[in-house]
Order: structure tokens, then sequence, then C-alpha cells
């Protein structure tokens, strides 16, 4: 077997492990939305005027939160599975940009103790806006 074929197979091989073996950078969790009025009172006091024209997005749950270091992040987010099928939007993804902590939120989430809770607007893009919450995976 020659050099070259050697090579050849070698990086067959390396593509095909890369193809199988995916490693992702994000993380794993659920999402909730909530409703108007959104007020950041975490991150920005009562100053409305933070909320991007988008209205793209969310409050912090507590294992993204952080103390207090996660306003202002912004977040890719994609909705990966639900209790209903065909919840999700296929290979929808969102930006969205924390600007509340989720426990101190003026408006409930539609479920408590998720991993971020997005506005409407947001959880709309990536799911069924009927759906009460989503498994999503998001990266910083």
């Amino acid at each position: 077997m020659s050099y070259y074929s050697r090579f050849s197979s070698l990086c067959l091989l390396l593509f095909l492990l890369s193809e199988i073996c995916y490693l992702s950078k994000a993380d794993v969790g659920t999402a909730a939305h909530y409703t108007p009025p959104y007020i950041p009172t975490a991150c920005h006091g009562r100053d409305i005027s933070v909320f991007p024209s988008s209205n793209m997005f969310g409050a912090a749950g507590e294992g993204v939160w952080d103390n207090g270091a996660s306003c202002d992040r912004q977040y890719l987010v994609r909705c990966i599975s639900a209790a209903v099928p065909r919840t999700c939007i296929p290979d929808k993804t969102i930006q969205i940009r924390i600007l509340d902590r989720a426990l101190t939120a003026v408006s409930r989430p539609s479920i408590p103790g998720t991993t971020i809770v997005l506005s409407t607007t947001a959880f709309a893009a990536i799911a069924n806006a009927s759906a009460s919450s989503i498994n999503i995976e998001f990266q910083q």
C-alpha cells in the first residue's frame, strides 16, 4: 500500500469518525415562555428601553443566571423536542438576549424552573406557541 493510499484511507476514516462523533459545544435545557408586561427588574431596573425591537429576548433560569453575570448575554437557542410531537419548528435557531431573571420576572413563566424563559415572540419563532415548555439546545 502506497503512502498516498494510506494517507487517503486515514483521512477518510477521520472524516467518518468526525461525522459520527460530532462534538457540540451547546448545552441542553428547557424553555418556557412569558407574556407582557416585560419589565427587566433584575438586570436593568425598570428600564424598558433595553428591549430589542425584534422582541427576541429572555429571562435566565437559575442554572443560567450566574449571579447576574448572564445579564445582556446573547444565546443561540433551538428547540430539540417537546412532549407533544411536531411542536418544534425544524432547523430554526434564534438569537436572544438575557434581560431578566426568571425567578424575579414580573410575568410568570408558563412552566417554573426552566433553564430560559423566552418572550412570546422568541418562543413562537422556534416552537408552537401553544406549548407550555420545550427542550432546547443553547449556547452563548
